[in-house]
């Protein structure tokens, strides 16, 4: 490690070792109820190279005075985040990396600003990226969903309505049945939805792991997870990184499965295979992999092909009127 990036390591960690130490008490009073500014969700862009890349950042305090949270990079599960240092409208935290490259720890640098939230994220490898905050909408709803019609999305013959997120395909129809048979393009449906009940027809083989984006941002697990395995978020049929289901009711590889999605704000329902695993639970926020993180607008369903295998047969969707 050369010098220069020994420098900034010791910078950046003199930094994160700020504390409140010899404020009055009433200015230790002021700095609480700005930090209380900062407590909340917020949907964040990243700005790398050029890029608009999602991420989402929580932070809610913990006891009398410390913040902590909960942070969801451009990919990967939300991490929790043992301490958020604010001083004078200034926060900071530090933590380490999951799928990232690099092995030092991924530091976030961030200000209040009149519209939000900004700052400069350092990524485990040493790069520097601005990003952006805005507040995450509540996304409650004043009135229960009025049920429009059935759509099939995919037509069992062909690709139209959709369109793959790389220049290589490799998803292809054959006897009625959409196959991702190898790692490579995510599909994502050229239509927009905002709240809508979703039916999925699919099956895996052996190992496998992909899953379904809801307005293509909150991943819904599709992975071959054990009958008996403790259920988790990032198992089958949980909201990766959020939510877990009440029990794996996966019947295993290469046969089919259902999953009936009802997705109305940010509340969830997920029935696999006929039974509810999920109900009416909150999604928090936007999950690795998102396509964005403006999670006020209506957004596609997009089917995970960079991971594994996986095949659908039918997909359906009703929208909310």
């Amino acid at each position: 490690m050369n010098i220069m990036h020994v420098t900034k390591r010791l910078f950046v960690l003199c930094l994160l070792a700020g504390s409140t130490a010899g404020l009055s008490p009433a200015q230790a009073q002021q700095g609480a109820k700005d930090a209380g500014q900062l407590i909340g969700r917020w949907n964040i862009t990243i700005d790398e190279n050029g890029r608009e890349l999602p991420a989402w950042l929580e932070v809610r305090k913990s006891g009398l005075s410390r913040l902590v949270g909960s942070f969801v990079g451009t990919h990967g599960s939300a991490r929790p985040v043992a301490e958020v240092k604010f001083d004078n409208g200034n926060f900071r935290f530090a933590i380490p990396p999951q799928w990232e490259e690099g092995v030092h720890d991924l530091v976030l640098f961030g200000t209040l600003t009149e519209t939000g939230i900004a700052g400069t994220m350092i990524t485990p490898t040493g790069q520097q990226h601005a990003w952006t905050g805005v507040r995450a909408p509540s996304l409650n709803r004043q009135s229960d969903p009025v049920w429009g019609q059935p759509i099939e999305i995919f037509n069992g013959r062909n690709l139209d309505g959709w369109y793959a997120d790389a220049p290589a395909n490799q998803w292809t129809v054959r006897d009625g049945i959409l196959a991702n048979p190898k790692a490579g393009a995510n599909l994502i449906t050229e239509q927009k939805f905002e709240d809508f009940k979703l039916h999925l027809e699919f099956r895996f083989p052996k190992g496998s792991n992909a899953g379904v984006y809801l307005r293509g941002r909150y991943e819904v697990q599709i992975e071959d997870s054990p009958r008996d395995a403790q259920p988790d978020a990032l198992l089958y049929s949980g909201v990766y990184g959020f939510i877990t289901p009440s029990e794996i009711t996966s019947p295993g590889p290469d046969v089919w499965h259902t999953y009936d999605i009802t997705l109305v704000g940010r509340k969830v329902t997920i029935v696999a295979n006929g039974k509810t695993v999920v109900s009416n639970q909150e999604i928090p926020g936007i999950t690795g992999g998102a396509l964005d993180s403006n999670e006020g607008e209506p957004g596609p369903i997009y089917l995970q092909g960079d991971h594994g295998p996986v095949e659908f047969r039918k997909i359906v969707i009703t929208p909310a009127r």
